[in-house]
C-alpha cells in the first residue's frame, strides 16, 4: 500500500468559495475554440506546464493511461497536415452523412486544415490501453474517462495561460501512431494546436445551453 499523508488545501470561507467558484466560470466561458492562429512563437516552458495540468487529472488506480506529444517541427507539422486532410477529404466525401454534415454547415469547417501548420504547437494527445513494462504488459483501467479528464485539464490549462486552441479529432487517426512512431498500446485521440490567435480572428456567434438544461438537481 503507498503511504498516505496529510491533505494540506485549506478550507475557504463561503464567501470566498463563491467567488472563486463564479471567477472560474466567468474566465471559463470566454473559452472558444479557434482556427485562425497566429505563428507567433510559444514559450516551450508553458506548454511542459500545461500538459503537468493535464497529468493532474484523476485515472483508474493513478495508472496515468496517457501520452501527450508535443510536435513544433515544422516538416512534421506538415506531414500531419498532409495526413489528416486526406482522412478529413473522405470524411467530408462521403464518410460523413448529410445530418452531421448539415449540423456542421453553420460552423463553416471543411477539409483545408492550414491551422496545424500555422499553430507553433500540435499537441496529440494519446491514451495507453495498457502498459508495457520488462514482465510484459499492465492493464490500465476506465482509460477512455481518465483520458477524457486530462482532455478536459488539457483545454483548461491551455486557457488559463492565456492561449487558443481546437480539439481536431480527423477520424481515423492511427497515421499520427504512425508518424509519431509510437508503440503498439497507444492510441491517438484528439490532435489539437495550440497558440496565439491571428489578428482579425474571429468564431462563430454561439450560444451555450443554460444551466437547466444541462444539469438535474435533486433538493
Amino acid at each position: 500500500m503507498k503511504p498516505f499523508i496529510p491533505y494540506s488545501r485549506p478550507i475557504l470561507a463561503e464567501a470566498k468559495l463563491i467567488e472563486n467558484a463564479a471567477n472560474f466560470y466567468a474566465q471559463m466561458d470566454t473559452r472558444r475554440t479557434i482556427r485562425d492562429f497566429s505563428d507567433k512563437p510559444v514559450p516551450r516552458q508553458v506548454i511542459a506546464d500545461i500538459i503537468k495540468t493535464a497529468s493532474s487529472a484523476p485515472s483508474g488506480a493513478h495508472k496515468q493511461p496517457w501520452t501527450f506529444a508535443v510536435i513544433s517541427n515544422p516538416e512534421m507539422k506538415r506531414k500531419i497536415r498532409v495526413a489528416a486532410e486526406e482522412e478529413e477529404q473522405k470524411n467530408y466525401a462521403g464518410r460523413m452523412s448529410e445530418e452531421w454534415l448539415r449540423d456542421l454547415a453553420p460552423l463553416g469547417t471543411d477539409a483545408s486544415k492550414p491551422f496545424i501548420e500555422i499553430a507553433p504547437y500540435l499537441i496529440v494527445v494519446f491514451k495507453r490501453a495498457y502498459d508495457i513494462h520488462p514482465d510484459g504488459k499492465h492493464k490500465n483501467y476506465y482509460v477512455n474517462e481518465s483520458v477524457g479528464l486530462a482532455a478536459g485539464f488539457l483545454l483548461a490549462a491551455i486557457h488559463q495561460a492565456g492561449l487558443c486552441s481546437l480539439t481536431h479529432t480527423p477520424s481515423p487517426m492511427n497515421f499520427l501512431e504512425k508518424l509519431l512512431e509510437r508503440p503498439s498500446n497507444e492510441r491517438a485521440v484528439l490532435l489539437i494546436p495550440v497558440g496565439y490567435p491571428a489578428k482579425g480572428a474571429t468564431v462563430p456567434d454561439l450560444e451555450r445551453k443554460p444551466l437547466d438544461e444541462v444539469s438535474v438537481w435533486w433538493e
